[in-house]
């Protein structure tokens, strides 16, 4: 098994927080291995480890399910969560910095979750993610409250093409006065998909202004996609 935290710290970090500023997104590829994947789509069937189960199409947000897990989180959702904040809040900083927005993020992430839960933010918004055949999830933005971290991971834990077909990553980008773009992006098994929550910089002719995305999932036309979404603030409920 591979050790997690030096997989973090030997990534390319300056190719991540260039890709972040231009893109809004970057991918660090085979984050975790097959048999981590595996590990983490059976545990989709633990109902102990998780604090609430959301059907999509009751609430009008796609077709598919997802699970939010329960403090506290299995190891290695933890420890990838606790490793790669420090990475992602000085590229939030420098987002915020360059946008004139006075906040600014503590390097530690235990530190900025008791910011979260001073502002009654306490539940765990870390989910694991299920779509079957058809399955899709509408653009949306995940902010669960008025304290939120601009930035969150996605790693990807069914092979493209191989476990499924469709179910493509998709992210719109609006740019003010213009329409919006459609990204779409396909990581494949064990990759880390790093995107931005809400907005990002975009420098024009007067100065930074915010460029404002969205994400969601396209159809899946064949086969089970699992992923799982590392939201770093907490939510109220």
């Amino acid at each position: 098994m591979k050790n997690i935290n030096d997989t973090i710290k030997n990534a390319d970090w300056q190719s991540v927080t260039e890709d972040m500023h231009k893109n809004g997104y970057a991918v660090i590829q085979n984050l975790i291995s097959d048999e981590e994947c595996e590990s983490l789509k059976a545990s989709y069937d633990q109902s102990g480890l998780y604090r609430k189960t959301v059907v999509m199409a009751r609430h009008r947000f796609g077709l598919g399910e997802y699970r939010y897990f329960n403090y506290p989180l299995p190891e290695l959702i933890q420890t990838i969560r606790t490793h790669i904040y420090p990475y992602l809040a000085s590229i939030a900083n420098s987002w915020f910095k360059a946008l004139h927005i006075e906040t600014q993020f503590p390097l530690n992430h235990e530190e900025f979750l008791r910011e979260c839960h001073s502002n009654g933010q306490q539940k765990a918004t870390v989910l694991i993610l299920k779509y079957g055949e058809g399955g899709f999830n509408t653009l949306h933005q995940d902010l669960y409250g008025d304290i939120y971290f601009p930035i969150q991971v996605v790693l990807m834990l069914s092979e493209p093409d191989l476990d499924f077909t469709g179910g493509e990553f998709v992210l719109t980008r609006q740019v003010p006065r213009a329409q919006s773009k459609a990204i779409v992006l396909k990581p494949k098994k064990g990759d880390i998909l790093i995107f931005t929550t809400q907005f990002k910089p975009e420098k024009g002719t007067k100065g930074y202004y915010r460029v404002h995305m969205k994400h969601g999932i396209s159809e899946v036309i064949k086969g089970s996609r699992y992923a799982l979404g590392i939201i770093f603030h907490d939510a109220v409920s």
